[in-house]
């Protein structure tokens, strides 16, 4: 079959664009590892990325560092890779406590979870086409580096049913059970399967169809695919393959060959306690593991199985996780987004999932096997992932060391230049902001201001709003649901100004905005690095009228302050060249205010009627990706919204 990537964008590569896919891509030909893509605010680093992945025509894994992010991201390659496997894979949980044990109170954690069925879905999606096609594009969080299970394992588990052919239904039936299927009773949803007559109903874990398998004494009769509440049909197949309803797939065989394994671990730590005079800790996991041995062997799982994920998957103490990575092929392609944060997050897992581990081992609630439950190390990680692309706009150390080529993308598209840089005193600041204020308003535009506390945003809010200013504060202690509500009436013009800590991890395109005001900018610090401020300078990037004022103590210039303004002037100095040469006036470019808990607005019920052919196909499938997002962020409302119109336009309404 012909897995070709096709793009589809209704503009082509314009700026610095072509000369940073045509380097990086002569690069990556090379087989180099290490690539970074500085691209600023703006400049389409996803568009670049897109034309890299068509013209290697190699599978691609983009990893973002939060999981609105990885959405935004999803997206967008989707709308480019309408006719491929674009997928979302990031952590199932939407709630996550994990077992722990605190020393200083002596409190025991139970690991408590709640797991998002539509984002498992989507997991199983983007594993099941890494495995059975060449056009993969999965965009994840760092989720990615911690284990699921063995492809190896996953892949020798699924099994193909054909047309014609005879089975035996009690045979296929005990298949589905070792693959992790449930029968259902009365609740029928993904991974499951039930039996009527003569028919078999699989749902699999990573659709929202369910297949239908219906039989003539031992001969398959049919197979059909069906919208699960309507029963709409979507075709006949001639054969049907069902991936395991888990990634975490253990043999029984395989259980009960590692059971003396674990036993053998237990009564040498059982020996280690009773030697230090630790018999709370000796008795404690004594009970532990020998409750869950026994629940392995009557049942084949037990609530943290994953603790014992070294013995089941036959790893060896220090092996690596079997993980995400491991279902790529050989030759495929990384971008890591947002490189100066994403790679320290990375390195910064294992180190913080040790620490939580190491209590509930030596105090007697863990095997030391447990601590190999655990994320990939950054070495670890460096050897599975593909020939690399570093993206960001500030580049941090290890892009430097790292990479064989670094390309500017400077230029946008718009003709947009990166904004005027100014410093004032503190003491004036006030003042100051209430006249940028009043000037950015009378454009109709908006305002951001950044401080270094919590408190000192509250108390500058309370200020401004006491002077007739329609402002909010922004920072970590507002619930996620809210601050996107915030962002939406600040976009909608409802708030003029957004006061926040920390306005870095918000990616949002919010081109309305035309002043930044950075207080205590002098300060040493990671919100006042030279890479922090260049990211708050550019988020004053997408407006014409752009500007920024650093606001320090007796107009003082620190290291990072130089730093960053001399390299917004450098970027100023092409961007304007560029303009000049080519005749482009600036011009800022309002994007349609989207629902910002996860939809992008719907189409007018008149535009759906008139989308025909390949039109509506790719529309739908966008619908399709913005009612996972929308789930994922827990945005139930849109989603529902979304399947209507769905059903609607499948229908031919």
């Amino acid at each position: 079959m012909d897995w070709q990537f096709r793009l589809h964008a209704p503009y082509v590569p314009m700026g610095d664009q072509p000369d940073a896919i045509r380097k990086l891509t002569d690069s990556l030909r090379q087989w180099h590892d290490f690539q970074t893509l500085l691209g600023v605010t703006g400049s389409g680093k996803t568009f670049t990325m897109a034309n890299i992945i068509s013209e290697l025509q190699r599978p691609a894994l983009v990893i973002a560092h939060n999981k609105t992010l990885a959405a935004q991201l999803a997206q967008e390659f989707k709308e480019f890779f309408p006719d491929n496997a674009v997928h979302y894979f990031v952590s199932y949980y939407d709630y996550y406590q994990p077992e722990a044990f605190v020393v200083k109170t002596g409190s025991y954690i139970e690991k408590e979870a709640t797991i998002n069925e539509e984002i498992d879905r989507l997991r199983h999606a983007a594993t099941e086409s890494l495995m059975t096609r060449n056009d993969v594009i999965i965009v994840a969080s760092v989720s990615c580096i911690y284990g699921i299970g063995s492809a190896e394992d996953y892949s020798s588990q699924t099994f193909t049913l054909k047309h014609g052919e005879k089975y035996v239904l009690e045979d296929i039936l005990d298949m589905l059970v070792k693959m992790q299927f449930q029968r259902a009773t009365a609740d029928f949803r993904h991974g499951m399967f039930r039996v009527i007559g003569d028919t078999l109903e699989v749902w699999p874990a990573s659709l929202e169809e369910v297949v239908t398998f219906e039989f003539f004494d031992d001969e398959l009769e049919r197979i059909t695919r069906h919208v699960p509440i309507t029963y709409e049909s979507e075709g006949e197949l001639s054969e049907y393959t069902i991936f395991p309803a888990k990634h975490f797939v253990t043999p029984k065989s395989v259980i009960d060959a590692t059971i003396p394994s674990i036993r053998e671990e237990l009564d040498q730590r059982i020996a280690f306690f009773q030697e230090q005079g630790k018999l709370l800790e000796a008795e404690r996991i004594k009970l532990r593991v020998e409750y869950d041995l026994e629940m392995l062997q009557e049942v084949g799982f037990v609530n943290g199985i994953e603790n014992y994920s070294m013995y089941l998957s036959g790893r060896k103490l220090g092996d690596a996780p079997s993980t995400l990575l491991e279902f790529f092929p050989r030759d495929y392609l990384t971008f890591i987004d947002e490189s100066h944060i994403t790679i320290p997050q990375i390195g910064g897992m294992y180190a913080g999932d040790r620490a939580r581990k190491m209590n509930l081992v030596e105090y007697g609630f863990r095997l030391p096997s447990a601590l190999e439950n655990r994320p990939l190390q950054f070495d670890e990680f460096e050897k599975k992932i593909g020939q690399t692309v570093f993206i960001s706009a500030t580049p941090g150390n290890y892009e430097k060391e790292h990479e064989k080529l670094r390309v500017e993308q400077v230029i946008r598209p718009t003709g947009l230049i990166d904004p005027i840089v100014a410093i004032e005193d503190m003491e004036g600041m006030v003042d100051s902001l209430m006249r940028e204020i009043s000037a950015t308003n009378a454009r109709w535009e908006r305002s951001l201001i950044t401080t270094l506390t919590k408190k000192s945003s509250e108390d500058l809010s309370l200020y401004l709003a006491e002077n007739g200013i329609k402002v909010r504060y922004l920072h970590s202690e507002i619930e996620t649901v809210e601050r996107l509500e915030i962002l939406r009436e600040y976009r909608l013009g409802t708030i003029d100004v957004i006061v926040g800590v920390n306005l870095l991890r918000e990616w949002l395109d919010l081109p309305e905005t035309s002043f930044i005001g950075i207080l205590d900018a002098e300060k040493v610090g990671f919100l006042r690095s030279k890479t922090s401020l260049l990211q708050i300078i550019g988020r004053a990037a997408r407006n014409v009228n752009g500007h920024v004022i650093m606001y320090s103590h007796q107009s003082r210039i620190s290291g990072a302050m130089q730093d960053a303004i001399d390299e917004t002037e450098h970027r100023r100095a092409i961007q304007i060249a560029y303009n000049t040469e080519h005749g482009i006036t600036p011009r800022t470019i309002i994007s349609a205010v989207k629902d910002l808990a996860g939809g992008m607005g719907k189409k007018k019920t008149s535009e759906q009627k008139n989308l025909s052919g390949k039109d509506r196909d790719r529309y739908i499938k966008r619908l399709e990706l913005e009612m996972d997002v929308a789930s994922t962020n827990l945005d139930f409302e849109r989603a529902a919204e979304i399947r209507d119109e769905l059903l609607s336009l499948r229908k031919g309404k």
